[in-house]
């Protein structure tokens, strides 16, 4: 089966644009779009529309939600939540709300399948962050492809982040970017780490 992934970056964050200005991270944990993010994703959705999607997978931080129900708002198509393609916990706005919080913000969503905490729970640093490290966060991305492999769409929208989408693909990715994709996010992946390592094909 050839499959059509849509991978979209989230629209600008609180986070973003205080780290634009100062290069200081500002604290904002699990931040949501500003106004300049919301028309973002309008203009995403203008992007979107007429594009023929079975399934939108979301990473359950806000920023990813407010995007994947503002650009496929007013369509029949289902979201699914999953904290497999979140961001990797570099910075506070990584950190993640349980799902108990998410559900009376984001209602029409399913999050009683998330553990509670969803987010990389390891040692934090001097900011209070628990810093995700290399390794596990590489897992992490091959393991996503892999999961992806298993699903019986064929027309996928990817709601997620610049920092995982990176990894996955080899390019960084604009805010509300849409970058579409043929074929095994897997092979995608690999390519990717390839380059990354400077290993020749």
């Amino acid at each position: 089966m050839t499959r059509t992934i849509h991978l979209i970056r989230h629209g600008q964050s609180t986070f973003n644009q205080a780290y634009e200005l100062t290069g200081v991270d500002p604290g904002h944990i699990d931040a949501p779009l500003t106004e300049l993010g919301l028309s973002q994703v309008e203009d995403a959705r203008r992007r979107m529309e007429g594009v023929a999607v079975d399934l939108v997978i979301a990473s359950p931080l806000t920023r990813a939600l407010q995007t994947a129900l503002g650009v496929f708002k007013d369509r029949d198509v289902p979201v699914l939540v999953t904290c497999k393609h979140r961001e990797r916990l570099e910075s506070s706005c990584d950190v993640g709300r349980s799902p108990a919080h998410l559900v009376r913000e984001f209602p029409s969503l399913s999050f009683d399948h998330l553990a509670d905490p969803w987010w990389h729970d390891g040692d934090a640093d001097e900011r209070g962050v628990p810093y995700e490290p290399e390794s596990v966060f590489r897992d992490r991305v091959e393991h996503f492809g892999e999961w992806l492999e298993e699903r019986p769409e064929r027309a996928i929208a990817i709601v997620g982040h610049g920092t995982f989408f990176r990894w996955l693909t080899g390019r960084w990715m604009a805010n509300c970017e849409v970058v579409t994709l043929q074929g095994s996010l897997s092979d995608h992946f690999r390519q990717a780490e390839r380059a990354r390592l400077g290993v020749s094909a």
